[in-house]
């Protein structure tokens, strides 16, 4: 049975491209084989072939980390047009979203934190000033005031949820990446609690959430002392915040 059929029958759907993409990676026949093998048993292929194209670029993925979505982009465009001098990917998991930062706006200084240190040992396989702890306190305490954009893609999916999540997400990816509580907006408001002591007046904090969230979360952003607007695209939606001046 060729690599296509293979994954076909083990409900790929893109079975042509993904089959494309593990030749590419594997290194011998050998390597084919165990590549075609994970992909099978249902490992994500960017967690098989070892990156994911974001915005563009390839960024380095290893296994059980969140792999960054096509949605997440709309934060990455929110945060180019602002052109900030400091910015920090919060939550980063690979840091997918502060490495296209890094390319698109070469003069910033570009930080990314995450609590898990799975997720922080891969960011740093993509970018620098990858730090490891909880939210802001993972940060240098010489950015405190000196923030002027902080894109947090905090896990945002409810407890409740998560079963009913395709498995490769549910299976595959680390818990603390997808889980948001109750009602899946427990991270998002710490980060917006926090935001003010963190950002630069004037400073923008911004959070990808999901259209029937979007009333809560534009709420816990107005609750925390930001100026807050629903954002949406085709297929995200976002909150965007500023810090009144």
């Amino acid at each position: 049975m060729s690599t296509v059929d293979r994954l076909r029958a083990a409900g790929c759907v893109f079975a042509e491209d993904e089959a494309a993409l593990l030749h590419e990676a594997a290194v011998s026949p050998e390597h084919l084989e165990e590549l075609v093998a994970q992909r099978v048993s249902g490992l994500p292929l960017e967690h098989v072939v070892g990156w994911a194209e974001f915005c563009g670029q390839r960024i380095t993925i290893t296994k059980g980390v969140f792999v960054p979505r096509h949605r997440t982009e709309l934060l990455v465009d929110l945060a180019t047009d602002l052109n900030p001098g400091t910015v920090v990917d919060m939550c980063c998991g690979s840091g997918a979203i502060g490495a296209v930062l890094r390319q698109r706006l070469p003069k910033a200084s570009v930080y990314a934190a995450d609590i898990d240190p799975v997720a922080v040992a891969c960011a740093r396989k993509n970018l620098t000033n990858v730090f490891e702890g909880d939210l802001f306190d993972a940060l240098p305490r010489e950015l405190q005031k000196h923030i002027d954009v902080v894109v947090a893609n905090v896990p945002y999916v409810p407890t409740d949820d998560i079963r009913f999540m395709p498995p490769e997400a549910r299976d595959f990816e680390a818990r603390v990446a997808l889980n948001g509580g109750t009602d899946g907006l427990d991270v998002l408001r710490r980060v917006a609690e926090q935001a003010a002591y963190w950002l630069k007046p004037g400073g923008h904090l911004m959070s990808e959430t999901s259209t029937r969230q979007a009333h809560d979360a534009l709420a816990a952003f107005t609750q925390a002392g930001l100026t807050a607007t629903v954002v949406t695209s085709e297929d995200a939606t976002a909150i965007v915040g500023i810090l009144p001046a």
